[in-house]
């Protein structure tokens, strides 16, 4: 029976890898949780586990120091949302990359590879050339994808956002507030610390649009655009009382409406 490790220093991430985990891989027994980098390498010497799944931002000992000390002791698999670190992960040794919130069909993809491994137990030779073309492969690949989640704080909890339910983002002081579709289609607002200017650069391109410097909308949710005054207009979206303004700056994407 396989053995993993998990270690991430938000429990959330921590419970949906696991459950995730086991639906792919019911075989593969998780037998103990890290909330750090340090706890992950005395977790490794202490267990001995098959696998390590790894953030890579983690407080004290970053996932990337405590993959260079766990070395050969495990293999690891980097699971992060920063996925601008993964040909420097695959540099240290780890055998594949995930990118959170982990779709199933990718976990699926990667549990069979983890699994051919271990039954073939690669050498060393083969593992340096497995590495090398990973590498080659990720950098060809280095394109960097769109956003696909935001975890976001709705009171006391915090929930997983598909980007694509998304209707727009608005600057909010320190935070952006985020408006979406719940169950049904219910509208609904949560609050990330991430600011807008940073969001607007990870956003596919051709489906959201900064209409204003402190907005940014998913043009599937527009209704229609009402031209104001002073070159100005108003975005009405679909099944939402919201009116999101559009500032001269950006008033020429709308030119043809």
């Amino acid at each position: 029976m396989p053995t993993a490790i998990i270690a991430d220093d938000e429990r959330l991430m921590r419970d949906l890898l696991r459950t995730r985990l086991s639906q792919v891989w019911p075989d593969l027994t998780i037998v103990g949780e890290a909330k750090n980098g340090d706890e992950a390498v005395q977790l490794v010497d202490e267990l001995k586990p098959d696998l390590t799944f790894l953030d890579i931002r983690m407080p004290g000992k970053t996932g990337m120091e405590a993959a260079r000390d766990i070395g050969d002791a495990s293999q690891v698999v980097f699971v992060t949302a920063y996925d601008q670190y993964a040909v420097q992960a695959f540099e240290q040794g780890a055998l594949d990359y995930l990118v959170k919130p982990v779709e199933p069909a990718r976990l699926a993809d990667t549990v069979e590879r983890l699994q051919q491994r271990l039954r073939a137990a690669q050498p060393a030779g083969d593992t340096e050339a497995l590495l090398e073309q990973l590498v080659t492969r990720l950098r060809r690949d280095a394109a960097p994808a769109a956003l696909r989640w935001l975890r976001v704080s709705v009171g006391q909890n915090v929930r997983l956002i598909a980007v694509d339910e998304i209707d727009f983002l608005r600057a909010d002081e320190k935070y952006t507030l985020v408006a979406w579709r719940g169950d049904a289609g219910k509208p609904c607002e949560g609050l990330i610390r991430t600011p807008l200017k940073e969001l607007v650069a990870q956003l596919d391109a051709a489906h959201f649009a900064q209409v204003h410097r402190s907005v940014v909308v998913n043009l599937r949710a527009i209704s229609h655009v009402t031209r104001g005054e002073n070159e100005t207009a108003d975005i009405h979206l679909k099944g939402r009382a919201n009116v999101l303004p559009v500032s001269r700056t950006h008033l020429h994407l709308f030119r043809q409406m």
